[in-house]
């Protein structure tokens, strides 16, 4: 059975580990842990600061004015650490600037503190947001991950909140218990501080709170993904209306979003891991990614591997594990990453060595989180070129499925024809759709809404009104990728056969191409 945070640090102070690393933005909630496992043990607290020095846990303002100064030194602290003899838990914050190579000083009284206490009732926690441990101590101290709020924190939280403003006639409090835990799942992955900052922010707004406040608070988390410079947040009005075709596709897609509700969790269904969109340029991979964040009313992060790679020695790898630190903070969300075929393209091979093996211990970090993560990320990969994907990344457990997007057949080419004249404020009711189809036989889905707007520049041009002969013009002027590049769709489509789930439920297009009448011109 798993242990909870406050379990896992208990255990660890009786089990006398010197040195603990706890690492989290949270001060105060794992203060006031401590403190309830100090009470339980019956130890005393004791606190650190650069500007406070050592004090008593709890200890008023005015009443540091009377403590000793002096172990503002970290040296000096640390020495009373070692002198002090009633069984007590000191907690040190942001400790991790001393522990730097040119504070050696420090660094080795730290190892003299640890093999000290393993012979005393007494433990050194140091809280931190992040990880920072010299060499010299990484066999004397343990780190912890201190977990964000989960749900029940936050739902906690909220009633507080609610109970503060029940009295308020200016604030109307209309939230249903779907709606509340909607609410709620979008706040995961925010810290208790923020998300009380949210909660009031919502009110403050509209004076009410309810279910449509979820965009309040994504864009709460648009600003945790903007400050970090590591991941894009990517706004979206795309919905699976306006994706043509793809029906296979969108129907799986439909049934995972359900899959982050508690009723979900209660039925003992895991959240989905991912997936990956294999498939010709231009048909609606990326689109898909956009609209499923919008569906599932999850923030949407756009990952750039590019992002990671720079000149300082390992720290790509640091860029690539703080990244994943950053969607799981923010987590429940999709993590779109597009085109990692041009990211990790050649690992394994000898153009993945080029780099020092950089790429490849990217790219086996990657691959170990996709395994082992539990957090709900679900990751959308997109692809244009299979040949270059390391075989590890396809393997079962890692995404959930792989699908083989094709060009649209004539039926979803109608789709999309109807679906960008309206987008550019025309009705399409009288437009003959399966006419244009017809004729924009191989044309992806990108060359479709290119010949719809270039059509409405003729229009615009002549001083009339958007009309079928205009688009027709643009097709017939229009040479498709699938005739640039008609030998690697083919080889791509044959590569997908009984290794990928095609998006459509039909595939007339494969029959359309395979029956084309091949000429030598």
């Amino acid at each position: 059975m798993e242990q909870s945070i406050e379990e896992e640090l208990e255990v660890l102070i009786r089990a006398r580990y010197p040195i603990i690393n706890v690492i989290s933005w949270e001060e105060e909630r794992v203060l006031q842990m401590i403190h309830e496992i100090a009470k339980k043990r019956k130890k005393r607290v004791k606190t650190w600061s650069y500007n406070t020095g050592l004090v008593p846990y709890g200890i008023t303002a005015d009443a540091q004015k009377g403590t000793d100064t002096s172990t503002k030194d970290p040296i000096t602290a640390l020495n009373k650490v070692i002198e002090e003899i009633e069984p007590t838990i000191y907690i040190f914050k942001d400790f991790h600037p001393f522990l730097t190579r040119t504070s050696f000083s420090i660094i080795r009284r730290l190892r003299e503190v640890a093999d000290f206490l393993k012979n005393s009732y007494k433990t050194l926690i140091l809280i931190s947001p992040s990880m920072q441990i010299p060499v010299d101590l990484e066999k004397d101290i343990t780190v912890v991950d201190f977990p964000l709020p989960d749900i029940q924190d936050l739902n906690g939280l909220l009633d507080k909140i609610i109970e503060d403003v029940k009295d308020n006639p200016q604030i109307e409090i209309n939230i249903t218990q779907e709606g509340r835990e909607r609410f709620l799942r979008a706040a995961l992955g925010l810290t208790l501080k923020e998300a009380e900052n949210v909660f009031a922010k919502t009110l403050v707004i509209d004076g009410k709170l309810d279910a449509d406040d979820i965009s309040v608070v994504l864009s709460e988390k648009q600003q945790i993904i903007r400050k970090s410079g590591m991941l894009e947040y990517y706004e979206t009005d795309e919905s699976f209306k306006t994706i043509g075709g793809l029906d296979a596709l969108k129907e799986w897609l439909i049934k995972r979003g359900k899959a982050f509700s508690d009723k979900a969790r209660n039925f003992g269904l895991p959240p989905p891991k991912g997936v990956l969109f294999l498939g010709v340029q231009g048909c609606g991979k990326s689109l898909c990614a956009k609209a499923v964040a919008s569906a599932w009313e999850l923030p949407l992060l756009r990952f750039d591997v590019g992002k990671l790679f720079e000149s300082a020695l390992g720290s790509s790898e640091e860029n690539i594990r703080r990244a994943i630190q950053i969607a799981e903070s923010v987590s429940p969300c999709v993590l779109w990453m597009d085109e990692i075929d041009k990211a990790f393209g050649g690992v394994g091979g000898s153009t993945g060595m080029t780099d020092g093996g950089t790429t490849a211990r990217i790219f086996g970090s990657f691959l170990t989180w996709l395994s082992e993560k539990k957090s709900p990320v679900f990751v959308i990969a997109t692809a244009n070129d299979i040949s270059k994907l390391p075989p590890e990344l396809l393997r079962k457990g890692r995404l959930d499925e792989i699908f083989f997007v094709d060009l649209p057949n004539e039926s979803e080419r109608g789709d999309i024809f109807k679906i960008q004249i309206n987008k550019l404020g025309r009705d399409s009711e009288g437009v003959d759709l399966k006419f244009l189809a017809s004729q924009a036989k191989g044309f992806s889905g990108a060359e479709i809404e290119e010949c719809v707007i270039s059509a409405l520049y003729d229009a615009f041009y002549s001083d009339a009104d958007l009309n079928v002969d205009h688009i027709i013009d643009n097709i017939n002027a229009t040479i498709p990728l699938s005739k640039t590049m008609g030998e690697k769709i083919a080889e791509l489509r044959s590569w997908s056969e009984g290794r990928a789930r095609p998006a459509s439920y039909t595939n007339e297009t494969a029959d359309d191409m395979r029956n084309e009448r091949k000429l030598e011109l």
